[in-house]
Order: structure tokens, then C-alpha cells, then sequence
């Protein structure tokens, strides 16, 4: 019986070589028809022939499809009529939208196929920097709108040659339908400048731009998805007039190695993280430095651990052509508390100052694409940062939510998510929304995302903060648009991007950060809620003790303020304060102003887990200022992976509260007599073990079998697993974000989830 079947997919299939897939296919099967793409991402087919045949060729569509391919859909509808075609062929696209939901794929590293062509000198794309195949490359950052075809990206100003448009053309080429296919005849071109733009004379632009970063200069590179700032690993002098000039005196650097065998020779690498390191979507693997580590003290420094990542594009392998480093720092280019920079004369005119060189290409960069940064707690993936190589992929939920919405985030580590039925678009990183620039990229990230998943957004969903910038552009949506509004308690979406992620029903929540503006105007931070999935509601069981703000958000920078708060309440802190005075920015009248502030009640009051942190950290002297997000805490944690559980303090519950001014008194009066190291290790023991001793009690009552822990905090490796172990000796279920962060990264996940299930 011969049948003519239209088939409808989606998921990840434009961009990764279905239809070349689907051609060849076809014609094995001997069936006629037709395969292409559709403006809402998906992929149409048509075929005629048998209908046992028909079935054999759904099957292996889903069973055989490309490597990066993702099928989450497939739909098949008997036609009418006769047949008409004689064969099998590639149609032109149709810009037909069907349905919302469209997905893009993410950047893609280089595959090995194109990274042996790189290196094989007769190859006619032998040393061509930007070497790609349906395989590999760029994606979200050259799609400029659907459906994906080159006249819809960056590469549209590209011609192919006539070398290129043949295999683009041939359906048994690896680049049979590539959309960003070129070479150095007919591609983008690379091209080495002076710092004021004046073109450097070179036959190789990249790795002149290797040779001078060995030689300890500074070099802009710009990248597919904006630019980074490159400098040697190993030298301290490039290394500390880059902080100088960046003002960012301890803030780590990312690096990427020569290979996986580089990275080895300076940090302990599990067979999981090498896994990650050498993945398709390369992101940053935080590793441990080991015992060998050799690179510069400034690439991180104060921490245990060191951001690293492979090399993805063909420009990064030729970097390290013909010299001896064995890893590069390779950071984000931007300003000051600005996004990366992705525009050619805006890097000319900021970055400028910062650097000695740039290497160009005349590609422009359709959206621009920070680096995914990755930590593994054992076999559990936790993203400190969900961007380039997974962004804007879609998380997948149980069941379709009610109305189509867009979540804006939070103020710091923000992203957008917008909800369409079952998918979660989740955007690239967009950083911390503190000044207009920020802002504008945030707006067009959203609108960006909006068009290219074909949202029709029902509602915006903000932040309970009335004024975070987030909220106020939130606002601003929802005027413009006629959009209803949404508000949900930080700490509310924390616990919903857990829930959802799993597919939980209900969840005793373990929430801590370092600030979330609570239901009753406070700053919250360390939260055991009680939620269900979808709800619009949450119960708030336990917290940490509150402990005072002094002087408010000046606290936040100066941790010494904490500790002094914190121990003013068991000690005479005037003498060890005096002392310190010199880690104060205004010493002694600082120091004399807080004396005064204590015998005042008039400071706001937190229940921050990451003021504690902080606090401890200034009390051991691992860090008296905070000068970049997390750094306290994070410095303490470096110092207690060093220590173990000698010390002995049982947490203090009192009611529903974990009393934290126990333990900074505790390590307070054993600072001379015990290690720095075991006193930084009781203090995560003791915040974790009191925490999840409430959680497992709240459960308990509640009946409640599973507990999760999210928030900035849940990064930590030592509190994530000790937690973990409390809970399941239990004999409970633990749960944790790995497909979001479960930073302040996740929240327009948890956003979104609760408005899009709100009953419209």
C-alpha cells in the first residue's frame, strides 16, 4: 500500500544537519518527496512511498538522527491525492510559523573532522581560522531570524565561492546544507591591529597573536559570540596591569589550555570533568589546582580551584601554535559592570587602554554569548553560569503550562526565560543589571528570544523587589505591551526552578544566598520553604537567625561590619575591632563609627546565608572586602577544603531558627588556638547540618519525602555535600539544580514556571 505522509518535527533540528540527514535517508529508503525548513524552527517532510517503508523511516528518524540533533516532537498526517514527485529533494524554506515554541541550537564547538582539515596543508581550508560543518560551529550567535538559512545570519554577507557552494550543494558532504560554510577564499577574514586600530603587516594574524601573548602582551580577541582578553597564564606582569587597569584586583580569570594534557600538569581533573572539559558545548570546568600548579598566583587568586576550558574554535587551536604556553588567560572583554563587548568599534574605544592588540575578524556577531562556567559536586552538574553551548536550548518540563510567558530575572547574574507549553527558553548570560547598558542588552536579549521561539507572550514575570532594574523594565514591558504583571518572591523562584527541573510534585526547599527581599520587606537569604509545583504560593518554615546589616548594603563589601554585628551580641568587640582597624577603608574613624552604630537599633536585619559567610571569612582574615561577587565565601571555602570535622559544635536550633551567632562567637573565641582551615570547615559543617536538620524535621511533618537545596550558596561543594548526606541517612530524597543555575542565573526559570501555570 503506497501512502503519501506529511511528517512535522521539532526540537534542536535546524543547524545541525537534519535535513542533509533526512535527504540521504529518504533516498536509501527509496522514498520521494521533500524535506525543509520552517520559519518556527521545525523541519517539514513529505514522503510517498510504501507504508511499511514509511514506518521503518519515522522510526529511524528518531533512532539515527545527527549527534546534535534533538527531536522533541514528531507528528505524521496521511495526505490525499495522487503522487507527485519522482524523488527526493532539499526544498527552499518556507517562512510558514506554525507553532510557537521554535528552538535554536547553541554554539557548537569544532568537531575533530574539521579540526583534522584544519592541519592537513592540502586541504583547501588548511589553517582557515574559522572552519566549520553542519557539525560544528557557530549558531545562536549568527542567527539574526528564522528559519536558519545563511540569508538569516551574519553569513549572508559572505558569498560562497564556487569551491564551497559545490559541497554545499552535494548531498553526500559533510557541509551539505552548512549554513556557515566558507573558506579563505570566499569567508570571513582575520586581520591583527595596533590598540588605536592601525593594521599590523602579518601573513598570520593568529598566530602573531599567539607569538605576543607568550611574550607577555595583551591581546583583544574577538571571538563568536564577543570578544575575550587574552594574556599569558604564566606571567605575573601582564597578568597585574591587567587588574590594574580593569580594577579588579582578585577576581579570577578564566584560562583555556593547549588541551586536556596541559591542563593535567595544574589541576587534579576527574574522568567526569575531562568528559565535560572535552564536550561539545566546552564550557569552563572549575577544577582543583593540584600539587603542581605552576600558572601565575594572579590567575586566581586566594581560591583552591581554577576556571578552565578547551579550546572551540579553530582561531583558539592556532593560538598555541608554535609556542611553548600551555594555557592562555582568555576572559570576557568588558567594562567595568558592563556587558561583553561584540561590536567592533565599541572594542576599539573601550578596550583600547586595556590592551596592546586586537585580532579582528569581519564577521559581525549577532548575539553576543558569554562562556558557560561549570562545577561538578561528584557525578551532580552545577552551573555557575548556563551561556555559550546551551543557551538557547530549551529545559523540557512534565506537562504544558497555561499561557506563554516571559521571566526578566534578578538584578545580578541575570538571564530571561521565556515559557512557551512545555519549553523553557532559557537566554544566554547577561550579567549583573546595574547600569543602562546592561539594561539595553537585557531588553533585546527578551525581544531577541521573544522572535526567534515565536513567543506570544500572555504575562511578564519580575521580581517581588520594587526597585530592581529588572522590575522596572518589567514594568515598563507590561505598559508598553499590555502585558499583565507578575511579581514572585525571589526565594519562591528559587525553589520552583527545582521543582520544575525535576518534575517534582512537592519539595521542602533548603534556599540560601547571599539577598532575595522577602514577603515582610526584610532581606532574606537563608529560607527552608515548603512549595508544590506550579503554586502561586510558598510557606516559609525556618530561616537563619537574623543578624544585623550594619550600615546596610556597605556591609555587604565590608564583612568586618558583619562580624562585628554578629559578635557585638556575646563580646566586647572594641579591642579586636581597633586592631583591624587598618582593613577598614577609613580606619580608626570607621572603626569608632561602628563602635557607636552598635548601641544602635536602627539597622536593617538579614537572614542571609552569605552574610555569614562572609562574616566568618573576615573573623579568620581570609578576607576583609568584598570585590567581587562571592568572594568572601568563596575564600572560605578555599580554606576549608584544606581542614576536616575536628571541631565539634552541634547547631543551635532554637524554634524555626538556625542561630548563626553560636558559631561566628565559637570560631571567634578558637581563631588562636584552632587552625584557620578547620574553623573555615565548621562553619559550612554547622550551616549545613543545622539547616538540614530543620528540613528533615519540616518533612517529617509535612510528609513531604523530597528536599532541595538552591541559591547562590548551593555552588559550595563542602555545605551542597553535607547537606546531602544528612538528608539521604534519612532516608530522604535530595535534589539539586543541574540543568540551571542555581544561582541568581535560575530565576527567570522559576519565574516563568510560576506565571506561565497561573490560571489566566
Amino acid at each position: 500500500m503506497h501512502l503519501r505522509v506529511q511528517i512535522k518535527v521539532t526540537g534542536i533540528v535546524q543547524g545541525v544537519g537534519f535535513r542533509p540527514f533526512v535527504y540521504r535517508l529518504a533516498v536509501e529508503s527509496g522514498l520521494r518527496g521533500y524535506v525543509r525548513n520552517r520559519g518556527d524552527a521545525g523541519v517539514e517532510i513529505l514522503v510517498e512511498g510504501a507504508s511499511d517503508v514509511i514506518e521503518l523511516f519515522m522510526r529511524r528518524l528518531k533512532n539515527e538522527k545527527p549527534p546534535l540533533a534533538q527531536i522533541h516532537t514528531l507528528s505524521s498526517t496521511r495526505l490525499p491525492g495522487k503522487e507527485m514527485f519522482t524523488g527526493f529533494a532539499i526544498f527552499p524554506s518556507s517562512d510558514e510559523v506554525e507553532l510557537e515554541g521554535s528552538t535554536v541550537p547553541p554554539d557548537i564547538a569544532i568537531c575533530e573532522e574539521c579540526l583534522a582539515e584544519l592541519r592537513a596543508q592540502k586541504d583547501p581550508r588548511f589553517d582557515y581560522f574559522f572552519i566549520t560543518c553542519t557539525n560544528c560551529g557557530p549558531r545562536f550567535t549568527t542567527i539574526e531570524r528564522l528559519p536558519y538559512d545563511r540569508d538569516n545570519t551574519t553569513m549572508r554577507e559572505f558569498p560562497m565561492c564556487g569551491f564551497c557552494q559545490s559541497e554545499y550543494n552535494d548531498p553526500l558532504n559533510r557541509r551539505f546544507h552548512a549554513q556557515t560554510i566558507a573558506c579563505p577564499k570566499c569567508g570571513p577574514k582575520v586581520y591583527l591591529t595596533m590598540n588605536d586600530g592601525e593594521v599590523v603587516d602579518s601573513p598570520d594574524p593568529v598566530r602573531s597573536a599567539g607569538r605576543l601573548l607568550t611574550e607577555g602582551y595583551i591581546v583583544a580577541i574577538k571571538g563568536y559570540g564577543g570578544f575575550h582578553i587574552a594574556s599569558s597564564a604564566c606571567k605575573d606582569q601582564p597578568l597585574a596591569r591587567l587588574r590594574s587597569i580593569k580594577h579588579r584586583r582578585n577576581k579570577p580569570f578564566a584560562i583555556m589550555a593547549r588541551n586536556v594534557e596541559a591542563a593535567k600538569t595544574f589541576a587534579r581533573i576527574t574522568e567526569a570533568e575531562e568528559k565535560l572539559l572535552t564536550s561539545y558545548a566546552r564550557p569552563i570546568v572549575l577544577l582543583n589546582k593540584s600539587e603542581n600548579y605552576d600558572l601565575s598566583p594572579l590567575v586566581a587568586p586566594g581560591l583552591h580551584n581554577v576556571g578552565v576550558m578547551l579550546p572551540y574554535t579553530g582561531t583558539h587551536y592556532m593560538l598555541f601554535d608554535n609556542v611553548p604556553d600551555k594555557a592562555f588567560v582568555m576572559t570576557s572583554a568588558n567594562p567595568p559592570d558592563q556587558p561583553i563587548v561584540h561590536e567592533d568599534e565599541i572594542a576599539l574605544k573601550e578596550l583600547r587602554g586595556t590592551v596592546d592588540y586586537f585580532l579582528f575578524h569581519n564577521r559581525r556577531v549577532a548575539e553576543r554569548c558569554d562562556d558557560s562556567v561549570i562545577r561538578l559536586h561528584g557525578r551532580h552538574r552545577v552551573f555557575i553560569r548556563r551561556s555559550r553551548g546551551f543557551a538557547p536550548a530549551p529545559i523540557l518540563l512534565k506537562e504544558n503550562a497555561k499561557q506563554s510567558v516571559m521571566g526578566v530575572g534578578a538584578d545580578l547574574n541575570n538571564t530571561v526565560c521565556v515559557l512557551i507549553k512545555n519549553k523553557a527558553f532559557i537566554s544566554q548570560h547577561i550579567g549583573d543589571v546595574e547600569n543602562i547598558e546592561t539594561k539595553t542588552f537585557l531588553r533585546e536579549a527578551a525581544v531577541h528570544l521573544m522572535h526567534l521561539t515565536n513567543c506570544d507572550v500572555k504575562a511578564v514575570v519580575c521580581d517581588l523587589h520594587p526597585k530592581f532594574t529588572t522590575t522596572k523594565l518589567a514594568e515598563e514591558l507590561t505598559e508598553e505591551n499590555q502585558w499583565p504583571l507578575i511579581r514572585v518572591q525571589h526565594h519562591h523562584a528559587h525553589a520552583a526552578a527545582l521543582i520544575s527541573e525535576h518534575g517534582l510534585d512537592e519539595i521542602i526547599g533548603v534556599i540560601c544566598d547571599g539577598y532575595g527581599y522577602g514577603e515582610d520587606g526584610q532581606a532574606w537569604g537563608g529560607e527552608i520553604l515548603e512549595c508544590t509545583r506550579y503554586s502561586e504560593s510558598f510557606r516559609r518554615l525556618a530561616h537563619l537567625e537574623p543578624q544585623m546589616l550594619l550600615g546596610g548594603d556597605v556591609a555587604t563589601r565590608y564583612p568586618l561590619r558583619l562580624a562585628a554585628a554578629m559578635l557585638h551580641r556575646r563580646f566586647n568587640v572594641e579591642e579586636w575591632l581597633i586592631t583591624n582597624r587598618e582593613k577598614l577603608p577609613h580606619g580608626k574613624v570607621e572603626a569608632d563609627l561602628i563602635l557607636r552604630q552598635l548601641s544602635s537599633a536602627k539597622h536593617p536585619l538579614t537572614t542571609s546565608c552569605g552574610r555569614v559567610l562572609d562574616a566568618v571569612a573576615a573573623v579568620l582574615g581570609l578576607c576583609y572586602e568584598r570585590t567581587y561577587e562571592g568572594e568572601p565565601a568563596m575564600k572560605l571555602e578555599s580554606a576549608a577544603m584544606k581542614g576536616g570535622d575536628t571541631l565539634k559544635l552541634e547547631p543551635v536550633i532554637v524554634g524555626n531558627v538556625l542561630n548563626t551567632t553560636e558559631l561566628v562567637s565559637f570560631i571567634f573565641d578558637h581563631r588562636t588556638c584552632a587552625s584557620t582551615a578547620d574553623l573555615a570547615y565548621l562553619a559550612h559543617a554547622y550551616i549545613a547540618k543545622g539547616l538540614a536538620q530543620i528540613a528533615v524535621e519540616k518533612a517529617a511533618a509535612t510528609g513531604i519525602r523530597n528536599i532541595g537545596f538552591s541559591g547562590g550558596v548551593a555552588c559550595n561543594f563542602i555545605i551542597s555535600s553535607i547537606m546531602r548526606k544528612t538528608v539521604e541517612n534519612a532516608g530522604l530524597r535530595f535534589y539539586v539544580n543541574e540543568a540551571v543555575p542555581p544561582g541568581d542565573g535560575g530565576i527567570s526559570f522559576g519565574q516563568a514556571v510560576i506565571g506561565g501555570f497561573l490560571v489566566s
